[in-house]
């Protein structure tokens, strides 16, 4: 499970030009903007990652001013809370929140520890309709392996561990995450983490039916896309709903395909992939060079930014794989 709050150390600090209260603190992969004097290298803090929702209670109500109060549903129950996002603070870019050890009486102070549920805090989700909800016929299978990649700055140690190996480049569809699949014949359609009740009137069955993949997918196969067009969330402009594969499951091995065979069984059932940009990416790159590749125009509508890149390692072996979020996409620039 992601940790949302976890104790990390302070890697460095940095000043900020022209600015006389904050400066910019490294933690790992993450840069978050703080108060100045704050920190010095080798503290310990709390940090917060993008998309934490915060209780709205102190020590965070100072936060009220620039983060916004919204609803999410978390482990079942409905929540409010203060969303934090990527934002600039004197041309500089901050991602997620740290703050000092002592403003959380009694935490644990063992670095990496996960403080999530400790602290209160909860993952933003996009809450569904009502229409949506009433869909809801059960939870993911237990048979499928989810494919929530990590961001790279959570997961900078692959940077090294896998220096020099070959990845595969694809673009990260901005959609909404959708699984089929067909397990002893019975075919279910998934929107993140739930199963849809059949033949219900939404876009996941929509596709299903568009792309007859209740006939054309093979049995103890699933197949895991991005659908993306009109009444979709995404910013991709698209005049009508489509569906961008980025991986499939064999179930029956409990493994993904690799890219050459993920290519095969699509092209037998008539789908297409989300955009490759490199089959033969060697991976010989900083954190910061990352995220400066993912800013980019989007391969499926040139006139958008894309959301970012994923990499995913080649060849039939573990599935290694991780996401580079672009911040300028974040940051909603145009």
């Amino acid at each position: 499970m992601r940790k949302l709050a976890s104790i990390r150390i302070v890697d460095d600090v940095s000043p900020i030009a022209k600015a006389d209260f904050i400066e910019r603190v490294r933690l790992g992969g993450w840069r978050c903007v703080v108060k100045k004097g704050e920190f010095k290298s080798g503290d310990k803090c709390v940090y917060f990652e993008i998309d934490s929702l915060l209780p709205i209670k102190e020590p965070f109500l100072f936060l009220e001013k620039t983060c916004a109060k919204t609803r999410s549903v978390y482990d079942g129950q409905e929540v409010e809370g203060l969303r934090l996002r990527t934002m600039t603070f004197r041309g500089q870019v901050s991602q997620g929140l740290a703050l000092p050890l002592s403003m959380f009486p009694g935490i644990t102070d063992v670095v990496g520890e996960d403080v999530t549920k400790t602290l209160g805090v909860a993952k933003y989700e996009l809450i569904l309709s009502e229409d949506m909800a009433k869909d809801i016929a059960g939870g993911f299978p237990g048979y499928i392996s989810k494919s929530d990649e990590e961001r790279i700055q959570n997961v900078t140690s692959i940077l090294n561990e896998y220096r020099g190996c070959v990845f595969y480049e694809s673009e990260k569809v901005d959609g909404t995450s959708s699984t089929f699949a067909k397990y002893d014949n019975e075919f279910d359609a998934y929107q993140k983490a739930v199963r849809l009740k059949k033949n219900s009137d939404n876009v996941y069955w929509k596709i299903a039916q568009k792309y007859n993949l209740l006939e054309k997918l093979t049995n103890n196969f699933a197949i895991q896309a991005e659908i993306v067009g009109p009444g979709v969330e995404g910013k991709l402009g698209l005049k009508e709903t489509e569906c961008f594969v980025f991986g499939v499951f064999d179930i029956d091995k409990s493994m993904f395909l690799s890219l050459e065979d993920m290519l095969y069984f699509l092209k037998d059932i008539g789908m297409k992939t989300v955009p490759i940009i490199d089959d033969n990416f060697i991976l010989n790159h900083t954190c910061d060079e990352l995220l400066k590749l993912a800013e980019r125009k989007s391969l499926i509508n040139p006139k958008v930014n894309a959301e970012g890149l994923v990499f995913r390692l080649r060849g039939p072996v573990e599935k290694i794989s991780f996401k580079v979020i672009s911040n300028r996409y974040l940051l909603n620039e145009l």
